[in-house]
C-alpha cells in the first residue's frame, strides 16, 4: 500500500488518486487542497490546471510549474485549518503548510488558499501567503523568577 502524499493515513488509490484522475470529484475544499498537493508530488500538472478556477488561469506557467514540481522533494502537507468549504458550501478557505526541499534547501510554503464551487465542482481560486510571525522577546528583570524553572531569582540563577 502506498500512503497518500497528502498526509492522510489512507492509501493513495483510496484518497487523492480518484480525485486527480477524475473518477471522484472532491467533496470539500480541503479534499481538493490535499489532491492538489498530491498532484504536485506526482507531477500531475494537467490536474493542477484543471482544478484551478477558469477565471484564475491567466498567467499560469505550465513549464515553470512542472519544472518546480519535478525538481522539488516533497516532504509533507500540514492542514492548519479550514473555514467553510464543506460539501454544502459554495466557497471555502484552507490554511496549509507544504514542506519541500528545493536545490538542497528546506522550504515551507504557508498559504491561505481560497476555493469556490462552480456547477458542483470545487476549484482553487487564489492564495494568500502567510508570513512568519516576528519573534517576540520578553525582557526578564533581575528580580524576576528565573524562566528555567529553578524557583530562584533570575540574578541568582541563569542571569549570573
Amino acid at each position: 500500500m502506498t500512503t497518500c502524499p497528502c498526509g492522510s493515513t489512507r492509501s493513495y488509490s483510496d484518497c487523492c488518486e480518484p480525485i486527480i484522475n477524475g473518477t471522484n470529484p472532491a467533496r470539500t475544499a480541503e479534499e481538493l487542497m490535499r489532491a492538489r498537493y498530491s498532484a504536485y508530488t506526482r507531477v500531475e500538472m494537467d490536474f493542477i490546471l484543471e482544478s484551478t478556477h477558469p477565471d484564475h488561469r491567466q498567467g499560469y506557467d505550465p513549464a515553470g510549474t512542472r519544472a518546480w514540481a519535478e525538481n522539488s522533494e516533497w516532504l509533507g502537507l500540514e492542514i492548519i485549518g479550514t473555514k467553510e468549504g464543506t460539501s454544502e458550501d459554495s466557497s471555502g478557505d484552507v490554511e496549509f503548510i507544504a514542506r519541500f526541499r528545493e536545490n538542497g534547501n528546506l522550504r515551507e510554503h504557508h498559504e491561505n488558499a481560497m476555493f469556490k464551487k462552480k456547477n458542483e465542482t470545487w476549484y482553487f481560486c487564489d492564495g494568500r501567503i502567510i508570513k512568519p510571525k516576528p519573534i517576540s522577546v520578553t525582557k526578564i528583570g533581575r528580580n524576576d523568577i528565573c524562566p528555567c524553572g529553578s524557583g530562584l531569582k533570575y540574578k541568582k540563577c541563569c542571569g549570573k
